[in-house]
């Protein structure tokens, strides 16, 4: 699979992790740093919020494999997607998070 197929993957596995949660009651639509704050706002969440935190910096990540993919594959690319599939991991788990969180209320 390619390296640019990867990056969609893992951006589609983002967008689903948020809005499969259904805890928003406004859907993301994509990982710009843009979309994320309106995003943010619409579903009024802090921008210190892990959530916002974890999406932006998944953002960050993935655009500089953007960049990256141009150039032969190489162990900074092998360290850069591991950090992808954490930032997924992690994001995965503060949505689980706030979920028993609104849930117990």
């Amino acid at each position: 699979m390619s390296e640019f197929n990867n990056r969609i993957i893992a951006q589609r596995d983002a967008l689903k992790i948020i809005n499969g949660s259904r805890l928003f009651l406004e859907p993301l639509m994509s990982l710009t740093e843009k979309a994320i704050e309106r995003w943010s706002k619409s579903n009024q969440l802090d921008a210190h919020d892990p959530i916002i935190t974890l999406l932006k910096s998944l953002s960050g990540t993935l655009f500089f494999l953007a960049n990256k993919s141009q150039e032969q594959v190489t162990e900074d690319y092998k360290v850069l997607s591991d950090k992808v599939s954490k930032q997924l991991n992690g994001l995965e788990l503060e949505v689980a998070n706030k979920a028993l969180q609104r849930t117990s209320h």
